[in-house]
C-alpha cells in the first residue's frame, strides 16, 4: 500500500514520494506534504520552465528562479509559466 500524505496542492490524500526528492530539510518537507502527482506535474513543468525561459542551473539566480516556483506551484499560488509553450493537439 502506497505511502498516503495531505497534499498542500491538492489538499487532501494522496500517495507520497517513495523518498524525499533532495536532501535537506526542504527535501524532508516536500517529502512530507507533496503527492507523487503534484511532484510529477512540478517536474514537467520545471523542464518547460528550464527550457523555454533558457535557465543555466550553474547560475545561483537561476536556481533560486526556479526554487521560488516550485514554491508557488506546490503550493497552489500564481506561478509563471513558459511563454511561447504550445501544447501538442491531438
Amino acid at each position: 500500500m502506497p505511502r498516503m500524505v495531505n497534499c498542500r496542492k491538492y489538499q487532501k490524500q494522496l500517495p507520497g514520494l517513495m523518498q524525499p526528492p533532495y536532501p535537506g530539510p526542504k527535501g524532508q518537507q516536500i517529502y512530507e506534504t507533496v503527492s507523487q502527482q503534484a511532484w510529477s506535474e512540478w517536474q514537467t513543468h520545471q523542464t518547460m520552465l528550464i527550457n523555454e525561459k533558457h535557465l543555466n542551473l550553474a547560475t545561483a539566480d537561476h536556481r533560486k528562479y526556479l526554487q521560488q516556483q516550485m514554491d508557488l506551484f506546490l503550493s497552489n499560488e500564481i506561478f509563471d509559466r513558459a511563454e511561447g509553450y504550445v501544447p501538442q493537439s491531438e
